[in-house]
């Protein structure tokens, strides 16, 4: 895939993140892309919408993807994140085999891909994603630091 073509799936990604805050989630949004190019799934944070912890971007293009595909494995296709997966959407990103993993920004303090548990990196771990970190990092950083200022300010 063209970088043109990635740059448009993390920008739709980041799209759904700034929609996310706007109601007033956490803004974090996922891409789900098939083996041939196309948008399977878009979806940002919708945990307190929903009162679902589970209720993260990545968890909602998964779900989505694997109910129009009629199977619980998404071999071929690419995932793209605004923010590093936690290590629960990290370890479901393994179940469903996604080929790719791209992410805009690192999560120091909740990451599971190249920060805390690491969840790849184990020897339990069935499937490695491709990972492609810092795909529009700035902006994905710069939507999440205005968010929680805000949030400190009240």
């Amino acid at each position: 895939m063209t970088l043109p073509a990635r740059l448009g799936h993390m920008e739709r990604a980041l799209h759904e993140a700034h929609a996310a805050a706007a109601r007033g989630e956490v803004p974090i949004g996922a891409v789900l892309v098939s083996p041939e190019g196309e948008v399977v799934a878009a979806a940002g944070n919708r945990t307190r919408e929903l009162s679902d912890p589970s209720a993260h971007a990545e968890m909602l293009v998964i779900r989505e993807g694997a109910a129009k595909r009629g199977s619980e494995r998404l071999i071929g296709h690419d995932l793209y994140v605004t923010l590093e997966p936690c290590p629960m959407c990290a370890a479901v990103i393994s179940f469903a085999r996604i080929r790719r993993l791209y992410y805009a920004a690192p999560d120091p303090k909740g990451g599971g891909v190249e920060q805390g548990p690491r969840v790849f990196s184990h020897a339990t771990c069935h499937h490695r994603p491709e990972l492609y970190p810092g795909l529009g990092e700035s902006e994905a950083a710069a939507l999440l630091k205005s968010f929680f200022a805000v949030r400190r300010e009240d």
